[in-house]
């Protein structure tokens, strides 16, 4: 059986912008891994194809082995054709059974199981197309799968995927180094240190509330102390950090100050002081020396988001930080405000006090102002710097991708810049 992976809505991609710019919805994180390798995992499949957004494809065919938006690979295979947002837990469908197409109540199709025989018979020159004929012409059945809706959902549910996460791994123990004197709190068979990792002298391992999980390679300075539950990806560095509960940080990360309740989805940084709280910052970014954010309210209402720069969404929940695109860099001293969006490409400047709720993607923000600054071309000659910096490359294919990027969020950039401009010349 293959597994189809499909992502090809820009409405309900845009409910996880700005993470969802640069990347597959599947490729989100939540817990120790991917919403990919939950769903992988659970379903158990011969193998995958995924099916991307026309502007990212030539990018995610050099990030994966398999096929991309390739129609060839639904022949001769049994599919379960799979919304990425559907919850792994507790999901059961298989490839073996009747053909069918799973319809929540808006008639969004939240998967569709395809035998072999059936695939020849349906029509489509493009996995939207094939969608829409498996639609009119097998049985449709109401489904009521769980299904992620937002960015901040993930991050909510966080601490309890971790959870679940290291008691699925089923590893426990010390394979790495610790160097004395050190404290586990808690019981040590929630505490996995994985071979390769080395923790400092003076780390404290509480595990008390939750497990703690620090993969291979990764690095523990002293004077950490890391809460659970929480997950440190491989070859990550704490620098003296205050890693509070239900945090995922993921690979090649360098974390310092105090973080509470984030995924930090890798290859970033927050090397310095400040407060990261339930939050969910994207690759490559960059957060300046005393970069803080608010994730509660003075009032404790609830926190609202805008994803859009014009219409705010209220998540539900007191308890909700800052979002934060690939790529962006803040400066020293940077002041977020509760339920902070941060776009993609975006270089912040402080002001000394707390910035918009909103700043679009490619911003120069300087001055208490969205400009055009030195344009995307700098942006693109950082970002090729700070991966070198990390032996990555910057592509020719990952720069189209931003291109189209830049031309999707214009719109919200140029109303930004617009009315800096306003704010300027009063």
């Amino acid at each position: 059986m293959r597994l189809i992976l499909t992502d090809r809505s820009h409405e309900i991609r845009g409910k996880f912008s700005p993470l969802s710019l640069g990347r597959p919805l599947w490729d989100l994180r939540c817990g120790m891994s991917s919403l990919r390798e939950r769903l992988v995992g659970r379903i158990r499949p011969g193998d995958v194809a995924y099916f991307v957004p026309d502007y990212m494809e030539e990018y995610y065919r050099t990030q994966v082995a398999e096929p991309v938006n390739d129609m060839t690979a639904l022949a001769g295979h049994d599919l379960v054709i799979l919304d990425p947002l559907v919850k792994a837990d507790g999901l059961e469908i298989s490839g073996k059974g009747k053909s069918e197409v799973g319809l929540d109540e808006q008639g969004r199709v939240l998967y569709a199981r395809i035998g072999r025989g059936e695939v020849e018979r349906l029509r489509g020159g493009n996995m939207d197309e094939f969608l829409a004929s498996a639609k009119a012409s097998l049985p449709n059945v109401a489904c009521n799968l769980p299904v992620w809706q937002y960015t901040w959902d993930l991050v909510l549910a966080n601490g309890e995927q971790l959870k679940a996460d290291f008691e699925i791994s089923g590893r426990s123990g010390i394979d790495g180094e610790v160097e004395e004197p050190a404290a586990i709190r808690g019981s040590r068979k929630d505490v996995y240190v994985a071979q390769g990792a080395r923790i400092h002298p003076m780390v404290t391992l509480d595990a008390e509330h939750g497990p703690v999980y620090i993969d291979e390679g990764a690095e523990i300075h002293p004077f950490s102390r890391i809460e659970g539950p929480c997950y440190i990806g491989k070859k990550s560095i704490l620098l003296g950090a205050k890693c509070r509960e239900g945090n995922s940080i993921g690979p090649w990360c360098r974390i310092g100050g105090e973080v509470e309740e984030s995924i930090i989805h890798g290859y970033s940084n927050k090397y310095h002081d400040g407060f990261l709280g339930h939050s969910y910052v994207g690759e490559w970014v960059n957060l300046g020396a005393l970069t803080t954010n608010s994730d509660l309210k003075n009032d404790y209402s609830s926190v609202s988001v805008m994803l859009d720069g014009r219409r705010p969404i209220d998540t539900g929940s007191t308890k909700v930080g800052s979002l934060i695109g690939d790529h962006t860099k803040t400066s020293i001293g940077t002041l977020l405000n509760t339920g902070s969006y941060l776009g993609a490409m975006t270089l912040i400047m402080a002001t000394g006090k707390p910035l918009p709720k909103y700043i679009p993607s490619f911003a120069w923000f300087i001055e208490g102002i969205a400009t055009k600054g030195f344009g995307k071309g700098r942006l693109y000659e950082t970002a090729k710097t700070a991966m070198s910096r990390r032996g990555c490359k910057w592509s020719a294919e990952a720069e189209a991708m931003w291109d189209a990027v830049f031309e999707m969020t214009a719109p919200e950039r140029n109303a930004a810049i617009k009315k800096g401009r306003k704010m300027l010349f009063k």
